[in-house]
C-alpha cells in the first residue's frame, strides 16, 4: 500500500511539473532590447497584411499579421538584418508584401503601370483633339441667301413699330 501512495505521489509531482511551463509568449511582446524592437517596429510598417492589403501589420488586427509580427520578431531576435528578414517575407508570400516592392522584371508592371496609363490617356487626348475638324471660320453665304438676309433686315428696320417699348404715335 505504501508503494501505491508513493507511486501516485511520485506521478502527481511529475504531472504537475509538466503543466508547470512558461506561458507562451503573446504575438505581440515586444523584445528585451529597444534598439531591436525600434528595427521591428520599423519593419511592420513597411510590410503589407496579405489579409488587409491595404494595412501594415503594425496596424492590422488579423491573426496572420500577429503571426508575421512574431516571425519579424524572431528573425531579428536569431541576428538576421532587414534585408535578409525582408527577403525571407518576399519568398514566403511574394513581393507584393512589401509596400515598395524592389524593382525587378517581375514588378515592372507594378513600377510602369501607372506611368504607362497616364503617358496613354495623353497619346489618347492628342489623338482625339487632331481629329477634330477645326472650324475655318464664318462660311460665306449663296447669293440667294444673301437677298433673304437683306430681306428680313429691311422689313425689321422699316416695318411698323409694335413692340412696347416704342414711344405711342401721336395723330395730329
Amino acid at each position: 500500500m505504501r508503494r501505491l501512495i508513493l507511486t501516485l505521489l511520485m506521478m502527481a509531482g511529475l504531472s504537475g511539473a509538466a503543466f508547470a511551463q512558461e506561458p507562451p509568449a503573446t504575438p505581440d511582446q515586444p523584445l528585451a532590447r529597444p534598439e531591436q524592437e525600434a528595427r521591428a517596429q520599423a519593419l511592420f510598417n513597411e510590410i503589407r497584411c496579405v489579409v488587409c492589403q491595404h494595412e501594415s501589420i503594425a496596424d492590422s488586427p488579423a491573426g496572420v499579421a500577429s503571426d508575421m509580427r512574431r516571425w519579424v520578431r524572431d528573425r531579428i531576435a536569431a541576428g538576421e538584418s532587414d534585408a535578409e528578414i525582408r527577403e525571407g517575407l518576399v519568398a514566403r508570400y511574394g513581393d507584393y508584401v512589401l509596400f515598395t516592392p524592389p524593382l525587378r522584371a517581375g514588378t515592372l508592371v507594378l513600377w510602369g503601370l501607372p506611368l504607362a496609363l497616364v503617358l496613354g490617356g495623353g497619346v489618347v487626348l492628342v489623338w482625339i483633339g487632331r481629329r477634330r475638324p477645326v472650324a475655318e471660320g464664318p462660311a460665306e453665304l449663296t447669293e440667294s441667301e444673301r437677298l433673304a438676309v437683306q430681306d428680313l433686315l429691311k422689313a425689321a428696320t422699316s416695318g411698323p413699330e409694335d413692340d412696347a417699348t416704342s414711344p405711342p404715335k401721336t395723330q395730329g
